[in-house]
């Protein structure tokens, strides 16, 4: 959505409706949720070496409790982030990968070897560094997922810090590789770090899930019957012993991403519409007497409404809930490290901590890396436009950034709170780590080409957009295109 150019409410108003534009960017932009989150982990492990720790973790160990008649339901704040605020945001990643896989990267194979491989390589390097460390340890051992996963905010907000420096390519690479670690993640947390299910719930939770399918299919286009039946699911989900956040993902994929409309008809009709309401409308009457006008405009404002897929419109709402309040609050509730001498002595004498930041400083770089020279060179895959194995180094890197998906699967990985702090503690080193040298790595090759006269230049994304530039560059791949004039000099010289 574009900045408007001319103002259209009146005076009294418009200065209220620029500043909600202003925040509606805002909170849609990934290097700004990179830093509320970072900003959340700060401030946890802050008040983890505080005097506040103890009633800081025992808020979090707060029961709420909702009941009706002798039926009481509880669940702690910790829990509620972690079972249900987490669900919200693999609902958001659900619909993401369904974008990728529906008409995003992921649709063409040729263009989707290269960071799905790439993905895999991500995935078993690190499991097997951990394991070099953990494999002889049966308390540790279960742990070898949480070094596999990437944070895809935080390394595309540490990624658009380097702005159009970096080729789309690069990117593109990045956000498609940490969508398909996404998929490899989900997968993992479901079929490894759940209970044994309750057959009969899960029973329950396969029929919601027909409901809501053949709802999307009779084309259903409202989403507060997704909403209320993904609520049902959930529960399901919950009680089955399935971990309840794959009930985001699941809802995700039901959820119609096309619109009822008919888009070459609407076109005709919004136009013949405007018309009308312009013939209609009297600048000299009041706006609510005029009848004719406000039938047109209102029939033309909900058919419009309706052009929007439902996907679209409820990815549009979660995106600020999710990334600036979800994810914060759970940075919060869960990277609750304290960095004391006691507790790092702790975490150093336990091998989750090396096995965990090794898997993510070297694993994830290393097993991209590879995977991606051997797609390239076998499978005969070009590297994205632009794109030189320095940027496939400083990307690859990058995917060591766990954070998020990483302490999630710490926490279902470890019963002992011994070894959850050593893991985060491995998970923030590791990542902060990952991030700087990424970042370096990145800002080397940048400057690199500038030198040799080569810059990408930044063509179709708008300040005005309503996905911030780094975002729709992220997601789309369409906002810069290679400038070689100092290069093509080179040659003729």
């Amino acid at each position: 959505m574009s900045q408007r150019e001319e103002q259209i409410y009146i005076d009294e108003v418009e200065g209220h409706v620029r500043r909600k534009e202003h925040l509606v960017r805002f909170t849609h932009s990934s290097t700004k949720a990179a830093m509320v989150m970072l900003l959340g982990a700060i401030v946890a492990v802050g008040l983890a070496g505080s005097p506040l720790a103890g009633p800081v973790a025992e808020f979090w160990h707060t029961p709420v409790s909702v009941g009706f008649g002798d039926s009481v339901a509880s669940m702690t704040l910790g829990h509620i982030i972690n079972d249900m605020f987490m669900a919200i945001f693999f609902l958001l990643v659900g619909m993401e990968v369904k974008y990728e896989l529906t008409v995003g990267e992921l649709t063409n194979i040729r263009q989707a070897i290269l960071p799905v491989v790439a993905a895999l390589g991500g995935v078993l390097v690190p499991v097997a560094i951990y394991l070099v460390f953990n494999a002889t340890s049966p308390d540790t051992v279960g742990g070898w997922g949480v070094p596999t996963a990437t944070d895809i905010a935080f390394a595309l907000g540490i990624l658009a810090l380097l702005g159009n420096r970096v080729p789309s390519g690069v990117k593109v690479f990045l956000s498609t590789l940490a969508v398909a670690d996404d998929i490899i993640a989900i997968i993992v947390i479901a079929l490894f770090y759940g209970h044994s299910p309750a057959l009969g719930w899960l029973a329950a939770a396969a029929a919601v899930l027909v409901v809501l399918i053949l709802m999307n299919r009779a084309h259903v286009y409202s989403l507060v019957p997704y909403l209320v039946g993904g609520a049902v699911l959930w529960y399901c989900v919950f009680v089955s012993g399935i971990h309840a956040t794959i009930a985001g993902v699941l809802l995700a994929f039901v959820i119609p991403s096309c619109t009822h409309v008919d888009l070459g008809k609407f076109t005709s009709w919004s136009g013949k519409s405007l018309l009308k309401a312009k013939e209609t409308y009297q600048p000299d009457e009041p706006v609510i007497t005029q009848h004719e006008y406000l039938e047109t405009v209102q029939d033309l404002s909900k058919v419009a409404k309706h052009v929007t897929p439902p996907a679209v419109r409820l990815e549009h709402k979660l995106y600020p809930w999710v990334y600036f309040g979800i994810l914060p609050l759970f940075a919060l509730s869960n990277a609750d490290v304290a960095v004391t001498a006691e507790a790092i002595g702790a975490a150093f004498a336990s091998p989750a901590l090396p096995g965990v930041f090794f898997g993510l400083v070297l694993g994830k770089p290393l097993g991209i890396l590879l995977a991606s020279f051997l797609v390239v060179k076998v499978g005969k895959v070009s590297l994205p436009e632009h794109v030189n194995w320095g940027h496939m180094t400083g990307a690859a890197i990058l995917g060591g950034v766990g954070f998020t998906m990483a302490i999630f699967v710490a926490n279902l990985a470890y019963a002992d709170a011994t070894l959850i702090a050593a893991a985060k503690i491995g998970i923030l080193a590791g990542s902060i780590v990952a991030g700087v040298a990424g970042f370096v790595v990145l800002l080397l090759q940048a400057k690199k080409a500038e030198a040799q006269g080569l810059s990408y230049v930044q063509v179709a994304a708008e300040d005005g957009d309503l996905l911030a530039a780094d975002e729709e560059e992220a997601k789309y791949g369409k906002a810069y295109l290679a400038s070689h004039a100092g290069a093509h000099r080179k040659d003729e010289d």
